[in-house]
């Protein structure tokens, strides 16, 4: 049997599988609108343990940073550490935070206990579901690479018929689909993923230095160190992984699902570990691949991998790997973005809405958003470029209203809580901030650090507005 042939059966079962599973827990999901956005609160450390590393451990984990290793080498870390650390930054002063609470949205959050405004809590929502977007599109940008290397699939048919994939199962179950086909799927990254790990790294015999000696070999020293980096770079690298993630519904979401503050940040932490190790070492897959061949794109390192070094049961593994970490990241992509726009955009906008509507919309925006994320995979330049175009975004905008408003308290000694503001922003200076930072962070001109420039200007911005608006009507 081909090895196309095989990944055709592979993909039909997990996607039956994980069709089952949504049409078992449907009605639960579907009974109210927290059910379907937050499963009603109640979710046990095991499912949030494993949606929240099936989750982090998506397709261009595996496909876009291998294809960074293999590109840009070792000073692909910082980026990283900031994406991949930023989850237990996450765990240790956020996750708790959240499981406290039982909001919907991060951009609710904010409304309710920084600023209470809707055109913030609107613009929260907007800049948030572009990150989702993106991740979405990635996931199916990577299954195109795969099947048209493997089996000479155009790759657009095939981005849409996995974008079509994640709109049916995700659209029956909401939040309920998410975790448990996230169990399954996370067990297999596991698995699977360290299975492949031992295997990828045997052309070095599993010696990190031998990388080095190899790809100085080939004329690629240069990649297996950080001397001729740009330090301004580097640091930018990090910072916007870091507030990437910061503004990433999908990881509040799981938070505010879970039973409390408790299992909500030992969710985080454990699978935050986990998934630092494990992308490095993909990362360094990369820098493997190249040693065997270097007149690859770099998204399709893996792929080539696949077909034409390892055993066809080896690349099976490695693809039932991918497609379970694409399938895990573009279904609660999909869901944490149609939960925004209803959550953030149209519920504080329309009056009277009942709760069967906000399903029926979250329902028909998932299948809007599949076909938006299914044209981001189409027209994306890479994988990785499309994360890191929308961390910025987003980050820029909205992670120093985060951390101004949780930090500079009206009344310090108080601890927040649901349904009192307990913050000195303004929803003028909210706003402001949220604009600036999101556009400075497009500005090429501002060079390599123009993240580090979008997020301090965006700071200052929402201090000194909130000062001269304090008594001013939003």
């Amino acid at each position: 049997m081909s090895l196309g042939t095989l990944l055709w059966i592979l993909t039909s079962i997990m996607c039956g599988v994980f069709l089952y599973i949504s049409f078992k827990v449907k009605d639960t999901a579907q009974s109210s609108f927290s059910s379907y956005a937050i499963g009603g609160k109640n979710f046990p450390l095991y499912l949030i343990l494993f949606t929240q590393l099936s989750t982090i451990m998506g397709v261009g984990n595996f496909i876009g940073h291998a294809g960074k290793g293999y590109e840009i080498g070792l000073p692909w870390m910082a980026f990283i550490l900031g994406e991949q650390g930023s989850k237990i930054i996450f765990a240790l002063f956020f996750a708790g935070l959240a499981g406290r609470f039982k909001y919907i949205t991060f951009p609710e959050m904010i409304d309710d206990l920084v600023v209470k405004d809707k055109v913030t809590r609107a613009l929260g929502g907007i800049l948030a579901s572009m990150i989702m977007i993106a991740w979405v599109g990635g996931q199916g940008k990577a299954f195109g690479n795969i099947f048209n290397i493997i089996t000479g699939a155009n790759p657009i048919p095939i981005i849409l018929i996995f974008s079509a994939i994640f709109i049916i199962y995700t659209t029956l179950g909401g939040i309920h689909s998410v975790v448990w086909t996230d169990l399954v799927q996370g067990i297999l990254v596991i698995i699977f993923g360290g299975a492949f790990y031992i295997y990828a790294f045997s052309p070095v015999h599993w010696n990190l230095a031998e990388i080095g000696v190899r790809l100085a070999e080939v004329g690629k020293g240069e990649l297996w160190t950080f001397g001729g980096s740009n330090k301004i770079e580097l640091v930018t690298k990090f910072i916007t992984g870091c507030i990437g993630i910061l503004a990433t519904q999908a990881y509040w979401q799981r938070c505010f699902s879970a039973k409390d503050s408790k299992t909500a940040k030992n969710g985080m932490l454990f699978s935050g570990i986990v998934a630092i190790i494990m992308v490095m070492l993909t990362a360094l897959v990369g820098m493997v691949i190249l040693t065997l061949n270097q007149g690859l794109k770099p998204d399709d390192a893996i792929p080539w991998f696949m077909l034409n070094y390892v055993p066809v049961w080896i690349s099976a593994m490695i693809f039932v790997l991918i497609l379970a970490a694409g399938m895990s990241s573009a279904d609660s992509s999909l869901n944490s973005a149609s939960i925004l726009i209803v959550n953030d955009l149209i519920k504080p906008f329309k009056k009277n809405v009942t709760d069967n509507q906000l399903v029926k919309y979250a329902k028909w925006l998932t299948a809007l958003i599949g076909i938006f994320g299914a044209l981001a995979g189409i027209y994306g330049s890479s994988i990785l470029g499309l994360f890191s175009k929308a961390y910025a975004i987003s980050g820029g905008g909205l992670v120093p209203v985060l951390l101004v408003g949780l930090l500079w308290k009206d009344r310090p000694d108080e601890e927040f809580e649901m349904g009192k503001n307990n913050s000195k922003i303004t929803p003028w200076g909210s706003r402001v901030g949220i604009v600036v930072g999101a556009l400075l962070t497009q500005i090429t001109a501002l060079g390599p650090n123009r993240v580090i420039t979008a997020l301090v200007v965006s700071t200052i911005s929402i201090i000194i507005v909130s000062i001269f608006t304090r008594n001013s009507k939003a």
